[in-house]
C-alpha cells in the first residue's frame, strides 16, 4: 500500500512548515508547493533527511495557470491527494483609505481565490475520505483596520469552505477551515507547532459530527 499524501500549498517556513512535519508524522508523502525556492527545498531537506518521500515545485499561485500546472504534476507524481492544506494569505498595512481597489483585488486573489484554483486542479485525485484545511484567522472576525485586505480575506476563504464542504461532502471529501484566534508566536499555545496540531486534529475529526469551521483557542 501506498503512504497517504499530504499537499501543502503555500508552503515556506511558519505554519505551513509545521503542518508538513506534523502529516509526515503521522506517516504521510508530503507534497509542497511555493514561491520561493530556498524555504521549500529546506524544508524537503529537512524532511527527507527524516525519511519522508517529498516533492516539491515552485509556483506563483494566482497564476492560474501555472499553479494548476504544479499541483497536477505533484498529484500526478503521487498519484493521490489525502489532504490538501491551504495557507497563503497576504499582510498589506494598509487601512481603507490608503488601500486601492487593485490591492484587494489582488490580496483576495493569493488568501482566497488560490484556493479554487487549488481544489480544482487536485479534484481528481482526492478520493473518498479526502480532505482539504485552510488555516483561517481571527482577523475574519475582528479585522485590524491597518490591514484591511487580509480581513476580508480570512472571511471569504472561510466562506468559502463552507461552500467546498456542501459542494464534495456527498463524494466523502470535507474542507475544514480554523480560525486561529491569537497571534502566532515562537513560545506559548500560538507557536505555528500547536497551530499543526489543530490542523491535524481537525482534518481527522469524527466525520459524523464534522463541522467546517473550528476555532483554535490555544
Amino acid at each position: 500500500m501506498t503512504n497517504p499524501v499530504i499537499l501543502v500549498v503555500g508552503a515556506g517556513p511558519g505554519v505551513s512548515a509545521s503542518v508538513a512535519r506534523r502529516f509526515a508524522r503521522e506517516g504521510y508523502d508530503v507534497a509542497l508547493l511555493g514561491r520561493d525556492r530556498d524555504p521549500v527545498e529546506t524544508l524537503a531537506g529537512e524532511l527527507r533527511a527524516r525519511g519522508v518521500r517529498v516533492e516539491t515545485r515552485l509556483a506563483d499561485v494566482t497564476d492560474v495557470e501555472a499553479a494548476r500546472e504544479s499541483l497536477t504534476g505533484l498529484a500526478q507524481t503521487f498519484g493521490r491527494v489525502d489532504v490538501l492544506h491551504f495557507n497563503p494569505s497576504a499582510f498589506r498595512e494598509k487601512d481603507p483609505l490608503e488601500l486601492e481597489v487593485d490591492d484587494l483585488l489582488a490580496d483576495v486573489a493569493l488568501g482566497v481565490g488560490a484556493l479554487l484554483t487549488a481544489v480544482q486542479a487536485t479534484r481528481p485525485f482526492l478520493q473518498d475520505g479526502g480532505r482539504v484545511t485552510v488555516t483561517g484567522s481571527m482577523a475574519a472576525d475582528q479585522p485590524w483596520h491597518r490591514a484591511a485586505s487580509l480581513g476580508v480575506q480570512k472571511a471569504g476563504v472561510r466562506n468559502l469552505v463552507h461552500s467546498l464542504d456542501a459542494t464534495l461532502r456527498d463524494d466523502g471529501i470535507r474542507a475544514v477551515s480554523v480560525t486561529v484566534r491569537g497571534t502566532l508566536s515562537g513560545d506559548g499555545p500560538f507557536t505555528p507547532d500547536r497551530v499543526a496540531d489543530a490542523l491535524y486534529d481537525a482534518a481527522t475529526q469524527d466525520e459524523q459530527h464534522w463541522r467546517t469551521e473550528i476555532p483554535y483557542e490555544g
